[in-house]
């Protein structure tokens, strides 16, 4: 499975990413998130049980603050990515004083970009 914020259809509310913020084993998560590692991996860096870390890159991933992609493996068990989605997260408020939050993302490379208009061009066809 690959979930790519920058191209997600839905948009997380103010509420949804603040949750994701408050929450400490999320902000542990980001904090160890150097480079795409996978949930092996996190949970051995986190100290975080196996079941509850999963739990968190879900809310993560579903609040766009993590990218999941899939890393192909010659064995044929390929396992899961993730890494940090965002360089900066601004919360403000609306004139009618409600939250909102502006995300800023890394810069996409241009294999990103193909890949993304590829699909694109799938989802059309």
């Amino acid at each position: 499975m690959v979930r790519d914020p920058i191209g997600s259809e839905s948009t997380p509310s103010a509420a949804e990413i603040c949750a994701a913020l408050d929450d400490p084993d999320c902000r542990e998560i980001i904090r160890n998130l150097e480079e795409p590692m996978t949930a092996s991996e996190l949970t051995n860096r986190c100290e975080i049980p196996q079941s509850t870390l999963y739990r968190k890159l879900e809310l993560l991933t579903d609040s766009t603050l993590l990218e999941e992609t899939t890393e192909i493996r010659r064995d044929g068990h390929h396992a899961s990515k993730y890494a940090v989605a965002f360089d900066e997260i601004s919360i403000g408020l609306d004139d009618d004083q409600s939250l909102t939050v502006q995300i800023d993302r890394p810069a996409r490379t241009a294999d990103e970009r193909l890949a993304e208009l590829w699909s694109e061009v799938r989802k059309e066809t």
